[in-house]
């Protein structure tokens, strides 16, 4: 019954995103309100739709929807990824357009060209950091709960981390193969659109990211044979 309650909510929630950005007159406030406030809308659009992306993941995973400890901060951790991602946006996009201008990149004018150079460069760059930023705030705060009044060193973040899935899955399959096309389709659309659209996919990978640990986790278990 409570995970019919939770996915019943889980739906709510995306289909209130939806109807905000469906009905003209809320998109229009929305837009007018995050345009005018770029770090603000990046910080509350990835604060919700990134953590339904986390609980997505973690309903696929346990089979149940579970409030992690320490859950609004993990949504503010998200928040201010949010805010980064709002200034990187401009500053790899554009930053491709200046390339493609001085001849440091080919096809200049073209959008199609601009927008794969600038989601290339985000993704085989900061794409790889932004992991482990994430990874290292969430056991933050996770440490804070479950190590309360102890001394926690780097080497406790480096060796909590499952680094092969990190290389391996994050880095070499995301990175290129998911996020590099996504991002390209990004940076076509309007600017205003493109953070929450960004966020919007975070949806998706903590679908990605919870079919791989699943497989992953089956892949692992014995086999028995009689």
């Amino acid at each position: 019954m409570k995970n019919i309650k939770g996915d019943f909510l889980f739906v709510c929630v995306l289909l209130i995103w939806i109807l905000v950005l469906s009905v003209p007159s809320s998109r229009t406030a929305f837009l007018a309100v995050t345009g005018a406030h770029p770090y603000f809308g990046g910080f509350l659009k990835f604060s919700i739709l990134a953590t339904m992306g986390d609980l997505l993941g973690a309903r696929i995973i346990k089979g149940k929807w579970i409030i992690p400890k320490g859950f609004i901060f993990k949504a503010m951790l998200w928040g201010f990824i949010g805010m980064a991602i709002t200034l990187l946006f401009t500053i790899f996009t554009e930053g491709s357009a200046a390339a493609q201008a001085s001849g440091k990149l080919p096809f200049a004018g073209s959008k199609i060209a601009k927008a794969f150079f600038g989601s290339a460069a985000m993704n085989l760059t900061f794409g790889p950091m932004l992991y482990i930023y994430h990874k290292f705030g969430d056991l933050f705060i996770d440490f804070k709960y479950e190590r309360k009044g102890q001394k926690v060193k780097i080497a406790d973040y480096v060796d909590s981390i499952d680094w092969h899935t990190m290389v391996s899955f994050s880095w070499l399959i995301t990175c290129p193969l998911i996020w590099i096309p996504c991002h390209t389709l990004v940076f076509l659309l309007p600017e205003e659109y493109r953070v929450l659209a960004s966020a919007a996919l975070s949806i998706l990978l903590g679908t990605i990211v919870a079919f791989s640990k699943k497989r992953s986790t089956k892949a692992d278990s014995p086999t028995t044979t009689s």
